[in-house]
């Protein structure tokens, strides 16, 4: 009797014992998990560093807008995801501001929401500016990452004023002078905006009737892209028109290169072409540089209107390498540093890249696939044109022209 009692505690003891080592064992096999912000604490009390998500394998879904900071820091908007990205010079991804629900939530950092942020700019004291197309709002984000509404109300119908009582129907670009003053390119009003420090908006240019007339009274046809130089003029991607315009001080329009033709020519501006160019940018010696969506290609307009191609062989790819075999899949965003270095929000490869003043193309961070992963950046470099690209799509927010 003695001795079955002894081989029932003894059979016993060697099962918990087995468990307990399987449990160890599966347990030092799980991934250790990942650290997230609290969302309940209160926004006052949110510390910047502590509302950053860290994962691994940095990845975007559809990145439209990029922009980048004194020190080399860059921000993305992250329009799939309704995100704002930030890329350390470190080469760390984090979510700088967005919860990842759609919404218009002003709060401080993941506790904020945003619908679909498309453009985003960076001004002098290191506040962004992002055009929530979803939103049909123009949102700030400071440096500790508190986002609040500059302009845009609950209604899309056109209207000035200050704050929320100004209105705008899709606006896809943003960019910011010196003097804080905030230019939108409305989309769906045909118009390119101007917001004061104060929040006052008023129309620079354009009415809410699609065309490519030239006056002081001019309309556009779905503006997507806006940059401003150093003497506040203002660089406008007119998408379904195929141009890129200049609006100045007096909000005089002129065509700064560009047929109306679609086409991808070099060579004088007025014989150059573009098909449904969605950005621009300026750097410090008045180049201009276009997203050539449909194209595939960057695009580079010099001082004196010579147009040519920066980077892209025009066939739909994310090959890193120099100006023409280098190739991009529906580029649109575009940020110029003080060093001429021009930034991609490569849209359709979820990727970000960078091209030096030589055209050398590089891949920034992402690893090619829709996601929001947050970590360390790593190399993603390819010798060959990736054969299996879905066909091209770049009316991500774009409207394709009717009819």
């Amino acid at each position: 009797m003695k001795n079955s009692h002894l081989k029932q505690l003894y059979f016993l003891v060697a099962a918990v014992f087995s468990a307990v080592c399987v449990f160890t064992s599966c347990h030092e096999l799980l991934p250790k998990p990942i650290k997230t912000a609290d969302t309940t604490a209160s926004n006052s009390n949110v510390a910047k560093d502590s509302l950053k998500a860290v994962d691994s394998l940095p990845s975007f879904n559809n990145p439209t807008g990029v922009a980048v900071d004194p020190s080399g820091n860059i921000y993305v908007a992250d329009y799939g995801n309704n995100l704002i990205r930030e890329i350390t010079t470190a080469g760390m991804v984090s979510t700088f501001a967005g919860s990842g629900n759609q919404g218009a939530i002003n709060a401080t950092g993941l506790l904020a929401s945003f619908s679909g942020p498309a453009g985003i700019t960076i001004d002098a004291s290191g506040n962004l500016y992002v055009a929530d197309a979803g939103s049909n709002l123009i949102r700030k984000i400071t440096t500790s990452a508190v986002v609040t509404t500059l302009a845009g109300g609950d209604t899309t119908a056109m209207t000035n004023g200050i704050g929320a009582n100004a209105s705008f129907s899709d606006p896809l670009g943003v960019t910011v002078d010196p003097s804080g003053n905030v230019f939108v390119a409305d989309a769906g009003d045909n118009m390119v905006r101007m917001i004061t420090p104060s929040g006052l908006v008023s129309t620079l240019a354009g009415t809410a009737v699609s065309s490519d007339s030239l006056t002081v009274n001019s309309v556009f046809n779905n503006p997507t892209g806006v940059a401003v130089d150093a003497a506040d003029n203002v660089f406008v991607a007119d998408y379904l028109n195929n141009n890129i315009l200049l609006v100045n001080t007096a909000g005089i329009v002129t065509t700064l290169a560009g047929t109306g033709l679609q086409g991808n020519n070099n060579g004088p501006n007025s014989s150059a072409t573009f098909y449904y160019p969605n950005s621009v940018a300026v750097d410090a010696n008045d180049n201009v540089y276009v997203a050539d969506g449909i194209n595939n290609l960057i695009r580079k307009i010099s001082p004196n209107g010579v147009v040519s191609t920066l980077a892209g062989s025009g066939v739909a790819g994310a090959i890193d390498s120099t100006g023409t075999a280098a190739s991009f899949n529906g580029p649109s965003g575009l940020a110029v540093d003080a060093s001429g270095n021009v930034y991609v929000a490569d849209t359709n490869n979820n990727l970000i890249r960078k091209i030096t003043p030589a055209g050398v193309v590089t891949t920034i961070a992402g690893n090619g696939q829709p996601g929001s992963n947050n970590g360390k950046v790593f190399a993603h470099r390819n010798t060959k044109p990736i054969k299996t690209w879905r066909k091209i799509k770049i009316n991500i927010f774009y409207r394709k022209p009717s009819g």
